[in-house]
Order: C-alpha cells, then sequence, then structure tokens
C-alpha cells in the first residue's frame, strides 16, 4: 500500500471527519484523480512535436498519454477541427498516489524561486489545478533529449464539495500551500 494512501486512511480521514463535523466516513473528501495536460499548439505544424510532447508525459506519468483533438478550427492560429493539438494523461488509484507523492517529495522543491502553491487555484467545486512552465523540473526527464520546454497543467479532482475541504485534504497530504 501506497505511503500517501496509509496516512489519508489512518490520519487524514479522522481528521477532516473532526474538523466538518461529518457523521459518516463516506462523507470525508477523498482523492479522486488527477489529470496531467499538455497543450502543444506547434502540433499544428509539426507532428513531431505531439510525439515529443507525449513521451515527455509518458515517462512523468508512467502511464501511456491520450492526445487530444481541437474542438473547432481557429485560421488564426492554423487549427483546423479534429487536429491533434495536446495530450493528457487521467490518474487513478495506486498511480495517482504514486505520482502524488513524487510531485510533492521530489518535484515541486526542484522549482526555481519557490515559495508555496497558491491557495486561489481552486475552482469552487473542490478541485485545485497547478500550472508547471517546465517538464524540466521532474527527475524522470533528461535535459539532453528535451525538444523544447514546455509547460503543463496538473488538475487534482476531488469528492469535496467546497474549496476550503478540498484545501485541508491536499494540505492533509503535504502539499506546500502559501501561508
Amino acid at each position: 500500500m501506497n505511503r500517501l494512501k496509509e496516512m489519508y486512511n489512518k490520519t487524514i480521514v479522522s481528521s477532516l471527519k473532526e474538523e466538518f463535523q461529518y457523521s459518516n466516513v463516506m462523507e470525508v473528501p477523498k482523492l479522486d484523480k488527477i489529470v496531467i495536460n499538455m497543450g502543444v499548439g506547434d502540433a499544428a505544424g509539426n507532428s513531431k512535436m505531439l510525439e515529443a510532447a507525449m513521451a515527455d508525459l509518458e515517462l512523468i506519468s508512467g502511464q501511456k498519454p491520450v492526445s487530444t483533438k481541437a474542438k473547432k478550427a481557429i485560421a488564426g492560429f492554423k487549427i483546423r477541427e479534429g487536429q491533434a493539438i495536446g495530450c493528457k494523461v487521467t490518474l487513478r488509484g495506486e498511480n495517482m498516489y504514486n505520482f502524488l507523492d513524487k510531485l510533492i517529495s521530489i518535484t515541486i522543491p526542484r522549482i526555481r524561486d519557490f515559495r508555496g502553491l497558491s491557495s486561489k487555484a481552486f475552482d469552487g467545486r473542490g478541485n485545485y489545478t497547478l500550472g508547471l512552465n517546465e517538464q524540466l523540473i521532474f527527475s524522470e526527464i533528461e535535459f539532453d533529449n528535451v525538444v523544447k520546454v514546455r509547460g503543463m497543467d496538473i488538475i487534482f479532482v476531488t469528492t469535496a464539495k467546497t474549496n476550503e475541504e478540498a484545501l485541508d485534504l491536499l494540505k492533509g497530504f503535504g502539499m506546500p500551500f502559501k501561508k
């Protein structure tokens, strides 16, 4: 069993149940999934860029990514409807907890000039989005093999009803939010 999943079951559930006065253990919010999304606008002109981004995402997540397609045509960006312009990975279960553990303990401390994560990036329904500027902060990525430095979004989807519940849940896992 993963370290974070064990910590959730033993300590986080009881502290959240106490703090928010839940009568049932099933009311306690939990981490549902983590979605890692990488937009590759250059893929419109060069399909090799998308392949490189998908390879990077596969190294980072340990899971095969799916390509995302444009919903509508945008002439100014030379994008046609249905054209592959990004990739994403949805992590659940054991893979999700392994990625979260790696993100909190190894990756986030490698961010330059890091002063804590913003607690304002919640969507009002208990989901948190973390934007990263470069994929080089992940230890699996080798600098020499990077085709282009690009950012990504990491979305933490929880079963929490409010932002406060989700914030306390993620703090319980050890996410370094600003004070």
